[in-house]
């Protein structure tokens, strides 16, 4: 049986290297569980190579070396035993930019779930469940056999939510996923990730320090692949303790 603790997520000396430049040095940071934690800092400042460490994602670029732990309820997902396309089920992953698969909108959210042995008899209850949970079901439900690609930039993003909900991860991850969407939009992608954290921990990557202040439950400052400083939100953004994350947060660097 596996024992549920409030940490998540657990990186332990983590370290990554592009061929010789040290992209991530010495990461150490617990990610707490059914909660919103964005990772902070300037631009190439390691937030997203961190973000797909997450998940093992980083390993498809044949330059990049890992060491270090990443520890999913306990077990390093970097051992080799483990397997990894059941971690990138646990731990799914919503891009920067929406990338709908070229088929109908249906046929999007059933491609997972058919990949993990989902039998067709119940997959119309499964493309509903998850397209009405993000709020898209009332706007697609009369053309679910239409190409997903006819969607809007916003119904896209959407999409790509419920195709990565409908195989159950326990975490997502989230690389600056409104940063192409219209405001409108955006806000509503926000509000869909804050109600998902009551069954999901979410992990964001974001430039904006306005959409983290709305959304962090925790936060991960990161600046030239070092975790500069890290706690619950309200104590980041009021009280820093550290003068870079001060310094950042005026805008004074970055």
């Amino acid at each position: 049986m596996t024992i549920r603790t409030a940490t998540h997520l657990s990186i332990r000396n983590l370290d990554v290297w592009y061929g010789g430049q040290h992209a991530l040095k010495d990461i150490n940071a617990d990610i707490p569980r059914h909660q919103i934690t964005t990772i902070v800092g300037p631009s190439g400042c390691g937030k997203t190579t961190l973000l797909k460490s997450l998940n093992r994602l980083s390993e498809l670029n044949t330059q990049v070396n890992v060491s270090g732990q990443v520890l999913l309820d306990g077990i390093d997902i970097y051992d080799p035993a483990v397997d990894v396309t059941e971690v990138r089920t646990r731990i799914g992953l919503l891009a920067q930019k929406p990338c709908p698969l070229p088929m109908s909108i249906y046929d999007n959210i059933a491609y997972g779930p058919r990949i993990h042995g989902q039998k067709n008899g119940k997959m119309d209850d499964v493309v509903r469940t998850h397209l009405q949970d993000v709020e898209l079901w009332d706007e697609v439900k009369h053309r679910l056999k239409a190409p997903a690609t006819g969607l809007s930039v916003g119904q896209q993003q959407r999409l790509c939510l419920a195709r990565a909900l409908a195989v159950r991860p326990e975490v997502l991850l989230c690389d600056e996923s409104t940063s192409a969407l219209d405001p409108i939009s955006a806000r509503a992608v926000e509000r869909l990730l804050d109600r998902l954290k009551e069954n999901y921990t979410v992990v964001m990557v974001t430039h904006d320090l306005a959409q983290a202040r709305r959304l962090a439950d925790y936060v991960l400052f990161i600046w030239l692949g070092e975790v500069v400083e890290q706690g619950p939100a309200r104590h980041v953004f009021n009280q820093p303790r550290e003068p870079r994350t001060r310094a950042y947060l005026a805008g004074e660097i970055g």
